[in-house]
């Protein structure tokens, strides 16, 4: 048996090692899972793990789920490396998506290529408003940011709903509940033919190495880091804990609306109940599992669009539910946390309780107590 024993202090291997052995203990209950379905394992991981980079198409779309993933995930790395708590990313990917389909709209065949722009701005605007509020409320009225954040997720999908099932709703569409689909002018210019993969790609690259600078390299991203690791030493310091934390949820939200605008006016081309896909939780998973490092969420944003990928191909080629997907994502975090505990602990062997030899037949318990040596005892000086 183990028990888990305080390190004296963070180990730094485990810190970098443990997102890959969740992975590792991932994949084989991974594979339990579809032995346990009736379906062959190694097929099953192959779907997962292999199809999404097979081919230079399914590597495109790999990069379509990823983009997403790691813009969201840039902006709340700031947020919680200020240890501001944005759960509700995925309502501002939402309501940027809104307000950037609204500018979409607008466009006619004649509307030049600023339209995109103007998309793009609409959509980074929409998500910081919607990220204000959280921030106004923990501000002026120290509102749970918890809280907050996850309810308006639910005002934004059905504010989206009441857009796409009255104003928005196409009059062309046989009723269905959607926008009519935006005017070509409108598309995010796509980085080759043949593929769906859009200059969201290299902007989510360009935000990586900005928000690297910003972190590491410039005070600003030190006076973040230090009001959520150290409050007391951050107001000793000057810096304001006010700021810290409008800087991190508008930055998390304009992040998560400028992906929902790449998204209405890249794949998707209009706006649609299905706008919200999960890629505002996912973006969790990926900043944790990226251990919240710009680098680090390249590689988790990549992973986590393989379990999209994945879980759309298991449904279509194996039969099983689309919530596989979820159910990856969810273990995935799981065994992260769960790793997580050997940065700060190690496992240690428990020792054997020592057992003490019972005495010998007909020995009595006065005997087995006493030392075997016997002590004589000398007269003392002037005894008679």
């Amino acid at each position: 048996m183990f028990k888990l024993e305080a390190r004296p202090q963070l180990s730094r291997f485990w810190s970098y090692a443990s997102p890959i052995l969740a992975l590792l203990i991932t994949v084989l209950i991974g594979m339990a899972l579809f032995a346990a379905l009736g379906k062959d394992p190694f097929k099953g991981l192959a779907v997962f793990f292999w199809e999404p980079i097979k081919s230079s198409y399914a590597l495109g779309e790999l990069m379509v789920k990823a983009t997403p993933l790691l813009i969201i995930a840039l902006g709340l790395a700031v947020c919680f490396r200020a240890n501001v708590w944005n759960i509700g990313a995925e309502g501002q990917f939402v309501f940027g998506a809104i307000v950037a389909g609204g500018v979409a709209l607008t466009a006619e065949k004649n509307t030049g290529p600023w339209i995109i722009a103007a998309i793009l701005v609409a959509g980074v605007i929409g998500g910081m408003v919607w990220a204000g509020i959280v921030a106004f409320l923990r501000d002026k009225f120290n509102a749970n940011e918890i809280l907050v954040s996850l309810m308006l997720v639910y005002v934004a999908v059905l504010l989206l709903s009441y857009m796409v099932y009255g104003p928005w709703k196409d009059p062309h569409g046989y009723n269905f509940p959607q926008s009519k689909t935006f005017e070509a002018v409108t598309q995010i210019p796509r980085l080759m033919k043949g593929s769906r993969v859009s200059i969201g790609l290299l902007i989510a690259l360009a935000g990586s190495a900005a928000l690297w600078v910003f972190l590491f390299r410039t005070r600003a991203g030190f006076a973040q880091q230090v009001g959520g690791l150290a409050p007391a030493a951050a107001r000793y310091a000057g810096f304001s804990s006010r700021r810290a934390v409008w800087i991190a949820l508008l930055t998390s939200g304009g992040a998560a609306g400028l992906a929902g605008a790449l998204e209405v006016a890249g794949p998707i081309g209009q706006l649609t109940p299905y706008v919200p896909a999960g890629y505002g939780f996912a973006a969790i998973i990926v900043a944790f599992v990226g251990r919240l490092h710009p680098v680090g969420m390249i590689f988790s944003s990549i992973l986590m669009s393989m379990f999209y990928i994945g879980g759309e191909l298991a449904q279509s080629r194996l039969g099983l539910p689309k919530s596989l997907t979820g159910v990856f994502q969810g273990l995935l975090l799981f065994t992260l946390l769960a790793c997580d505990t050997l940065i700060a602990y190690r496992l240690k062997p428990r020792s054997a309780p020592k057992t003490v030899a019972p005495p010998a037949v007909g020995t009595s318990s006065l005997q087995a107590s006493t030392p075997l040596t016997a002590t004589v005892a000398t007269p003392t000086e002037g005894a008679a």
